[in-house]
């Protein structure tokens, strides 16, 4: 379908303001349903389509879900298309569809982005994905991903025609870099030097003074779990780590 179409379209200017260029391929209604599903899409998200077309993903989500939307396009007929779709179903109360720039457009309110781009589009994007929308917010992507940013999910489609399509989820990250420092329920002091490529965190941690084996390290959002071990067979001490506005704001533990 949309790749079949494309492939040889990515190696072409993808400027912003182009988007034009992108052929219009409507989402199959499975499609829809496969990642409104993946990205847990509900009544209290607010979904951005960035290149809505038709808008036949927020009306879905809108009529099926209770979700409120708002369509980003730059080809004012495929607008005037989704008003009418959305008027029909009695839905301008849940969904809008505004002539935008996808490059410059204010998405920051989002929980929930779609994407049913080209892979070069989506790594122009991904700067702004990445610095603008909130830790935790889920970006689905049919069929294309995001260059060197590994999805933290991906479902293969496997149903008559929709076999071989694939649907991308990532959840944006916190920045989490850093050295970060905080007392166990003992009053022990522990310390984690971190490093981190997207949602892949790496680095070293102490208790005291005392250099540690960071076991585990997982971030999703702005939660980050770890496993702390002193040596290879002592027990494990558990912690998740919660940051807001870039800062560590508390501490859970494992007691």
């Amino acid at each position: 379908m949309f790749r079949d179409l494309v492939d040889g379209l990515d190696s072409h200017s993808t400027e912003p303001g182009k988007l034009l260029d992108v052929p219009f391929v409507p989402t199959d209604e499975d499609v829809i349903e496969a990642m409104l599903n993946l990205g847990e899409v509900g009544p209290k998200d607010v979904l951005y389509d960035l290149g809505s077309g038709d808008g036949r993903i927020l009306i879905t989500a809108a009529k099926k879900r209770g979700t409120h939307g708002i369509g980003v396009e730059i080809d004012p007929l495929r607008i005037a298309d989704a008003m009418d779709e959305a008027g029909r179903n009695r839905l301008e109360y849940l969904v809008d569809f505004i002539e935008e720039d996808i490059f410059t457009v204010d998405f920051s309110a989002a929980t929930v982005v779609t994407l049913y781009l080209l892979e070069s589009i989506n790594v122009q994007l991904r700067p702004r994905l990445l610095s603008e929308l909130h830790p935790g917010t889920r970006i689905i992507s049919h069929a294309f991903g995001m260059g060197d940013w590994k999805a933290d999910e991906q479902l293969e489609l496997r149903g008559g025609n929709l076999r071989g399509i694939s649907i991308y989820k990532w959840i944006v990250p916190a920045q989490v870099a850093g050295v970060w420092e905080w007392d166990d329920l003992n009053n022990q002091r522990y310390r984690v030097a971190l490093r981190q490529q997207y949602q892949a965190i790496t680095g070293s941690a102490w208790l005291a003074d005392k250099a540690m084996n960071l076991k585990y390290a997982k971030l999703c959002g702005n939660r980050l779990e770890l496993e702390i071990q002193d040596g290879k067979t002592a027990a494990l001490n558990t912690f998740t780590l919660i940051f807001k506005n870039n800062e560590l704001q508390s501490v859970l533990e494992d007691a």
